[in-house]
C-alpha cells in the first residue's frame, strides 16, 4: 500500500513586485485589515497541518510572539501545532512544542514529508525559504500579494540558478485588497 507524501506549502506575504520584506527587514507594507473570506482561506491552508518549518532567524521572533498571545487569531493552531526549526548555530530548543534540525536542508525535509502525518508549511524567513526553492522542496506557494510596490527588498527566488516553472492552480482576489496566488511547481 502506497502511502502518500505529505505537501510542503509556503504562505509568505510579498509585495506586487516580489519581495517578502523591505532592504533591512521592514514589514510596514503589509495589509492587517484581513476580510473574513481571506481568514477563512488562511483556516482552510492551515487546518490540514500538524508541522510548521522555520530558520532560526525567524523562529527568534516568531515562536515567542505566538506564544506571548495567545489571544490572537490564529496563536492556538501555531501554539499547538509541532514546530521544526532549521539551525546550524542552536544546540537546544527553548521552546515548546519545537524540535531542531541540524542536518542536510533537503535530506531533513524528505524525512518530515515521508514522516506518516499531515501537511507540513513553512511562513518565511528570506533566506531560508529561498534555499527551499531552490531545492525544490516546497510542493505547493500559497502568494498572498499585497497591494503595494516597495522597489527594494527581499525577494524569494533570487537564490534560483535555473528556470523553475510553476502552474497556476487558483488566484483569488479579497475585499481587503489581497491577492492569493496559488501555485504548484511544474515537475518533470
Amino acid at each position: 500500500m502506497e502511502t502518500t507524501m505529505r505537501k510542503l506549502k509556503l504562505q509568505v506575504q510579498m509585495t506586487v513586485d516580489g519581495f517578502i520584506s523591505g532592504p533591512n527587514g521592514e514589514m510596514d507594507w503589509l495589509t492587517f485589515n484581513w476580510d473574513d473570506a481571506l481568514k477563512n482561506y488562511v483556516t482552510a491552508l492551515t487546518e490540514p497541518v500538524d508541522c510548521i518549518v522555520l530558520g532560526r532567524k525567524l523562529a527568534q521572533g516568531f515562536i515567542p510572539h505566538w506564544a506571548a498571545n495567545p489571544q490572537e487569531e490564529g496563536a492556538t493552531k501555531i501554539n499547538g501545532t509541532k514546530k521544526v526549526v532549521f539551525t546550524k548555530t542552536l544546540d537546544e530548543s527553548d521552546w515548546a512544542n519545537t524540535i531542531l534540525a541540524k542536518g542536510d536542508l533537503a535530506d531533513e525535509i524528505n524525512k518530515l514529508k515521508h514522516e506518516g502525518g499531515q501537511d507540513i508549511i513553512v511562513y518565511g524567513g528570506g533566506t531560508f525559504v529561498s534555499a527551499l526553492i531552490k531545492q525544490g522542496l516546497i510542493d505547493e506557494f500559497h502568494l498572498f500579494i499585497n497591494p503595494v510596490a516597495i522597489c527594494n527588498g527581499m525577494p524569494i527566488f533570487r537564490e534560483l540558478d535555473t528556470k523553475q516553472g510553476l502552474t497556476l492552480i487558483k488566484a483569488t482576489s479579497f475585499s481587503c485588497g489581497l491577492t492569493v496566488l496559488h501555485y504548484e511547481p511544474k515537475r518533470s
